[in-house]
């Protein structure tokens, strides 16, 4: 793809912030157009197609990961039409198949084929994940917060995907008793499939919504992820906000996203929070409404540490900054240090390997400038001389990585290189 002038310009401008900064610059002129250079593909009738890098799909959480970097400049035609091509492509998706997290460019049934119960065409994986529904409904909303621009809400048949979404939350309060949602993989590693049946492992009603998978496409122990629960209040709040503005004649589903809202923020107070010995009451990161929680945080996002981004909470929030305490010491049992670097890894990569990912939402989510430059040096250090962010990286040696091409990463990192200038932290 032709990369816009005003994309060209915002490179040339943060990379002169960046005089003196001359690895960090190089960094950031490489990892800003990524996107655009690698991932984007035209498919001519007003939608784009976006791959998450190495992997030929179209993940609905790593499209709009991918391109929210754009959105400051979402007045500029050419990136206006990008972001909305992305938009297009991600309701048609979600009509598809509300509980897919992963397609196709075509009905081609490519990717994972063998998976129980057998794919749509267009699907490439059917991991359901509550944040594949939240992203894109952060991406819309964003874009008309940014541009005023509310022809994309007919455009896309946002109303049906509103309501879709909604009434798949609505289900997944009661995943036993309602859900029509199974997964099964045959001979793959325990996580990447569900156990019990394919329903995953039993839960009680809290007001919170089910989740099959983590943002990592990991599965859950505990079927309510707090942090993707947390995403999924402030998306109702987007609905809410858009509905009111622009179809406030439907007071009726208004009133169900508000009460819906309601539920699960009450299930997150109420059952996702542990009074912890040493650092008081922080929030978990996964429960099952019966009394079992996992304290722990992920890499990917959306996770605990990320809540002030995504706009949960403040990060000067007395239960944030006493989670975030945990998060970012060694009780977190995915908290690695090594000789290179100190951070947020995964159950999804190998032990001892750190997200840069989780080092940008780190940095995203701090207003320390010490702690800032810190990370600043740490992602400039472990890019193994590839000029760009990876997945999971070795703390001891970061020539060992994973995925070395994958876009998000790259655009989380021009948004942190982007706030600590912005910011005055270097």
């Amino acid at each position: 793809m032709l990369i816009p002038d005003s994309v060209k310009e915002r490179i040339d401008y943060y990379c002169g912030k960046l005089k003196g900064h001359e690895k960090l610059a190089k960094l950031y002129r490489n990892c800003y157009p990524n996107t655009l250079e690698t991932t984007v593909k035209d498919l001519g009738d007003g939608s784009l197609f976006v791959l998450t890098g190495d992997i030929p799909a179209m993940w609905l959480r790593d499209s709009t990961a991918q391109v929210t970097h754009y959105i400051p400049l979402a007045d500029d035609e050419e990136v206006k039409s990008i972001l909305r091509g992305v938009i297009k492509t991600q309701m048609k998706c979600i009509l598809k198949d509300p509980y897919a997290n992963a397609f196709n460019e075509t009905g081609n049934s490519h990717g994972h084929i063998h998976d129980i119960p057998k794919n749509d065409p267009w699907v490439w994986e059917r991991k359901y994940e509550i944040d594949s529904l939240c992203y894109p409904l952060r991406l819309i909303y964003l874009y008309w917060n940014k541009t005023g621009d509310s022809s994309i809400f007919e455009e896309t048949d946002f109303k049906t995907v509103c309501r879709t979404i909604v009434s798949l939350w609505r289900t997944e309060q009661r995943h036993f008793e309602q859900s029509p949602y199974r997964f099964t993989r045959i001979g793959c590693p325990w996580q990447d499939t569900l156990h019990n049946n394919g329903m995953g492992m039993p839960v009680s009603y809290t007001g919170m919504t089910w989740s099959g998978f983590r943002p990592s496409d990991d599965a859950c122990v505990f079927g309510y992820l707090i942090p993707s629960n947390m995403f999924s209040v402030v998306a109702l709040g987007y609905i809410i906000e858009i509905f009111s503005k622009y179809y406030a004649d439907e007071t009726d589903f208004i009133s169900d996203c508000e009460s819906l809202r309601e539920e699960i923020e009450n299930g997150i107070k109420i059952y996702g929070t542990y009074d912890h010995p040493v650092y008081g009451k922080i929030y978990a990161c996964e429960t099952d409404g019966m009394g079992n929680r996992r304290l722990f945080d992920d890499a990917n996002v959306p996770s605990l540490i990320s809540a002030p981004y995504l706009g949960y909470c403040n990060k000067d929030d007395e239960m944030y900054r006493r989670t975030r305490a945990f998060i970012l010491s060694e009780d977190n049992p995915y908290y690695y240090k090594g000789k290179f670097a100190h951070g947020v890894g995964s159950p999804h990569t190998p032990e001892g390997y750190i997200w840069h990912i989780a080092l940008s939402m780190q940095g995203l989510t701090s207003d320390d400038p010490e702690e800032i430059r810190e990370i600043l040096n740490m992602l400039e250090s472990t890019d193994a001389d590839t000029g760009f962010m990876h997945e999971g990286f070795n703390a001891d040696d970061p020539y060992k990585f994973t995925r070395e091409w994958f876009a998000w990463s790259n655009s989380l990192f021009a948004e942190f290189a982007e706030y600590a200038v912005d910011n005055n932290y270097i």
